[in-house]
């Protein structure tokens, strides 16, 4: 078996071991997986601009060229130097044959990199590589407090920044759910912070908590999940952090649109979970329950629909400044109770 626990993770990309060529890289995390991955591409070429050292795959691809793979796998660098091939699976397409065919005669001089999503234990592609000694699978599962607390300590100390206990209880409390959301927020904080010695809650309210932002995924999430009652409260919380009524159809019409694609992807193949993580960015995970329910609310026609309901709606909320906030919420309503009724 060749399926690394989460705490060797970290060791094996820090070295790959050669004996694995093959490396799948899958799990919720999104943020992670691609962490993971781009660390991986950077150990196993000198330069991953160049297209002769990295060859990139999407899933696709190999629909139409299921041999692509092993070819890659196997071509000899044109100048020399190390090589590796990235295999993104983006779709349903079966790329089980491909990798057997990799893993069935292992390149000597090429490390094949699989990007995935979410995995279950009994999918194909995880367990081809689970069984075979020339590949390593690597789970990314969700941050938990421990490595949360290593990722602040590391970005602090990176910038040159200590920080109050208090503040460290509040900036951990809001991270987690995707590697690569967590350290763009501390990065933020880091970069505010600049000019001074040590972090302290105020700067992580300013920055970390948003109470605008806050406000609108609360009245956004509530209205296409269909909680009516929860929108007129929403909506109030969002007027209060002084949100434009604009601003909030704004962001409504965005999240139709974000919808509108997870909500393709799932008619593709794709499960809600994996949907939502390959968001840009991922849905957190504090959002997902209501963003699920919105997901089996709406179908893609009516998501449509909303988008051209709520650009209407802005237009008429700029027009009518003064009456700005009744337009909006009533249009807000009008999308909860469409997804309350579900309707084709």
């Amino acid at each position: 078996m060749t399926a690394l626990k989460a705490s060797e993770v970290d060791s094996f990309i820090a070295r790959p071991d050669a004996a694995h060529p093959v490396v799948l890289v899958y799990g919720p995390d999104a943020g992670l997986v691609r962490e993971r991955v781009d660390a991986l591409v950077r150990a196993s070429v000198d330069s991953p601009d160049d297209p002769f050292a990295l060859a990139r795959i999407d899933s696709e691809e190999l629909g139409a060229n299921p041999a692509r793979l092993a070819d890659e796998a196997n071509t000899v660098p044109l100048f020399g130097g190390r090589r590796a091939v990235l295999l993104r699976i983006n779709s349903r397409h079966n790329v089980v044959p491909s990798v057997e065919a990799v893993l069935a005669a292992p390149p000597r001089d090429c490390r094949v990199i699989i990007e995935a999503g979410d995995l279950k234990k009994n999918a194909p592609l995880r367990a081809v590589c689970e069984k075979s000694k020339a590949a390593a699978a690597l789970p990314c599962y969700a941050d938990g407090a421990r490595e949360i607390g290593r990722l602040i300590d590391t970005e602090l100390r990176e910038a040159g920044l200590t920080i109050a206990p208090d503040a460290r209880t509040a900036l951990a409390g809001l991270l987690g759910g995707d590697r690569l959301a967590s350290r763009s927020e501390l990065r933020k904080l880091t970069l505010y912070a600049r000019g001074q010695s040590r972090i302290e809650l105020d700067d992580v309210h300013a920055i970390v908590t948003d109470a605008s932002d806050q406000a609108l995924d609360g009245v956004i999430d509530a209205a296409f999940a269909g909680r009516t009652a929860d929108v007129e409260v929403e909506f109030g919380k969002a007027l209060a952090s002084v949100t434009r009524p604009d601003a909030v159809v704004s962001a409504a019409i965005r999240h139709a649109a974000s919808l509108h694609k997870m909500r393709l992807a799932i008619d593709d193949g794709d499960s809600a979970d994996t949907a939502m993580m390959r968001g840009a960015p991922p849905v957190h995970f504090k959002r997902k329950p209501l963003v699920e329910a919105a997901l089996r609310a709406w179908n893609a026609p009516r998501l449509a629909r909303a988008m051209e309901q709520l650009g209407e709606t802005l237009l008429e909320a700029r027009r009518q400044a003064g009456l700005a906030d009744v337009v909006a919420q009533r249009a807000l309503l009008s999308i909860a109770v469409s997804a309350r009724r579900r309707e084709g």
